[in-house]
This record gives C-alpha cells, structure tokens and sequence, in this order.
C-alpha cells in the first residue's frame, strides 16, 4: 500500500520579542515581524490536515531564554507534533549565560521537539509507519566555546548515522539541519562568504546519505528559497519569515512500494502582518536599501573577484540582487554590466539543461525515479 503525508516548513523565525529587539542599522532582517508573522502562519497552518511541522533552525534572535521559552509553549498548543534542530543564532556560545542558553540546554529544552532523551544534540524519530526524521547539529564551537563560522557535522553524529541509516534502509528518511548540505549558489563551497552558510564537511554527510538513499534534506539558515538535487539527494531550503519575501512550505510526499517517490512543493508567503500593510513591497524595499555593503563583499569575493573599485562602481546596480535571488527562481537582466561581468553573473539566473527559464523553487512537482 501506498502512503501520503502532508508537512510544513517554517525557518529561521528568530522570535524576538519586543524588549529583546536588537536594532542594528545594516540588518536585513525584520525581527519585529516574527511573532505576530508566525502567528498567522500557525493559524494558517492548525486550518489544515497536516502531520507535522519542521522547523530548520533559528528559531530566536540569539538565543535568549525568554524567547526560546516563549516558542516553546507556542509549540506546545499545536494540533500536530512540531520538529525542531538548533541553528546558529539559538545557542551563541557553548555556555550559557544570564541572557542565552547554552549548547546543552537545548535539547533539554525541546525535549517535546524531537530530543526524547533531553540530553543528546541530535535524533531519530520515527514521526509516522515507515517514516524516520533524523534531526542534526550543524553547530561548532572551539576551544574557547566561541561558534566556528561555518556549519560542522562531529565525528560522534558521523559515527551514529553509520550504526542508524543501515537499520532504515527499508524504509523513508528525511534529514533536518541547519547549514546547507548542498551549493545553493553557484560557487558557494568556493566562497568565503558562501562557505559560512554551508556543512564544512559536507561531503562526509552527503556520502552517508547517498550510500543509506535519503532521498530528502531540508535546510534553512541561507535565508533563501531554493531547491537543488544532486543525483538522487534532494535539499529543500526555507527562507526566512522575518526577511524577503517572508515563505513558508507545505510539502506532500506520496511513495510506495514499486513506485516513485514523488514530492509536491507548495510555497506561501506573508503579505501583510500587524504595522506592514504591505510586508513585501516594504520588505524588498528594506533589503535593496541595505544592499550595497554586501554586494561589494559578494563581488570582490570569489568566484567573481572584482576589484574594490569596479565592485563600488557596480554594486549600486545590483541593490536588487539579493532580494530576486532570496526570492527564489531567480530571473536577472544584467545588459546593463560589461560582457566580462555579465558572463559572470549570468550563472545565477535559475534555467534547466536546455538554458530555458526554470522555476522550481517555490512550486515544484518532484519524482524520483
């Protein structure tokens, strides 16, 4: 017999409440919408026949109790079990503090979420017959207990998934974590500003995964909507509810015995939330106008490697950039740049095999064979 099962995605929240508002002039993020966002969201959401809910990481602004607790027991109330893993603004450092947890408290804190022990940093689950979520951490401190920059998956998780993913072979398993698994961009495992939002050993997780047929990985933290298969490895990357253009996912998995596996992606986005009648036309807006530092970063950086005065020269060009590309199936005109640029650039515009337009970042129907 077949089964079908329906899920949401929700990512990078980063729930702040009021008095733990961290204004900063250049950021893109509009933390002030996370929780009256998430709300209607979850609204949305309890409408719905759904199974359960997967929330990839950032789930508060940095980690402070309060807003972890305040998650916490909204999670609680929800009609359908919710799932969770740590990213790197949920624990800050390895020790807590008077303000943030640390790397242990979180899961003892979402024992409800996925932790069944309290204890352990990553899990099993068997979330429905014949379907196993396995939760990781993509954190890494070093010696001094300070986050290393990048996503890192330890050698204790690499041990546990070569004793777990044999035992599972028979059956469906999806994989959540944090940092990207797979290059989302073009030249992101190239890029020192890429890199950041990238699994560090990516390769020791995909060979795993690969080898154990996982067919599905879904990621945040890029704050981008995205979908990139390598051979039969799937990873749905959520963008954010508190930057553009503001998304969440319901997926429908349909698979059985002697049939394709088959994955249908719908994706919806908050128009409007209390004090942002129109969220997306002021959130674009809000990005565009923070965009010049980062693009001049992005552009002296590889794999484009300008120069400091042609990225200053160009980047108030490209103040849209980020926004069309966190918007997801990305379409760019870049006549206006010099062929030797465009060329470059050119590689980010989303197209299938045949150089034709392709969206399958926010819609898409997906078989595997």
């Amino acid at each position: 017999m077949g089964q079908r099962f329906r899920f949401a995605i929700i990512s990078d929240p980063h729930i702040a409440l009021p008095e733990t508002i961290y204004h900063h002039p250049h950021r893109f993020h509009l933390v002030e919408v996370s929780i009256p966002g998430l709300e209607q969201i979850l609204a949305h959401l309890e409408t719905l026949d759904l199974d359960f809910l997967l929330l990839p990481g950032d789930l508060t602004q940095h980690g402070e109790w309060v807003n972890h607790q305040w998650l916490i027991q909204r999670l609680q109330r929800l009609p359908f079990p919710a799932y969770v893993v740590p990213g790197n603004h949920d624990v800050i450092a390895r020790q807590a503090s008077d303000r943030a947890i640390g790397l242990m408290d979180f899961p003892r804190l979402y024992q409800d979420f996925g932790y069944g022990d309290g204890q352990t940093l990553y899990y099993h689950q068997e979330i429905l017959p014949g379907v196993h979520l396995i939760g990781l951490n993509s954190n890494a401190f070093d010696a001094s207990g300070r986050q290393i920059g990048v996503g890192y998956v330890d050698g204790e998780q690499l041990a546990w998934l070569d004793r777990t993913l044999p035992r599972l072979t028979d059956d469906l398993v999806l994989v959540m974590l944090h940092h990207n698994l797979l290059e989302h961009l073009p030249g992101q495992a190239q890029s020192p500003l890429g890199q950041r939002y990238m699994v560090h050993n990516h390769q020791a997780l995909i060979d795993r995964l690969t080898a154990a047929a996982v067919p599905l990985v879904l990621t945040g933290h890029l704050h981008v909507q995205d979908i990139a298969r390598r051979g039969n490895l799937c990873e749905v990357l959520t963008g954010s509810i508190v930057s553009y253009p503001h998304p969440y996912r319901i997926l429908e998995v349909e698979y059985g015995p002697g049939q394709p596996l088959r994955l249908e992606v719908q994706s919806h986005r908050l128009q409007s939330v209390q004090d942002w009648a129109d969220l997306q036309g002021f959130s674009y807006q809000w990005m565009c106008d923070r965009a010049g530092g980062f693009m001049t970063k992005f552009l002296i950086s590889p794999p484009l490697n300008l120069s400091e005065t042609e990225a200053a020269a160009v980047a108030p060009t490209l103040n849209h950039f980020w926004a069309t590309i966190a918007d997801g199936d990305p379409q760019f005109d870049f006549s206006h740049l010099p062929p030797h640029l465009r060329q470059r650039l050119e590689c980010f515009n989303a197209l299938d095999e045949q150089g034709q337009p392709q969206c399958l970042d926010n819609q898409a129907s997906l078989v595997w064979a």
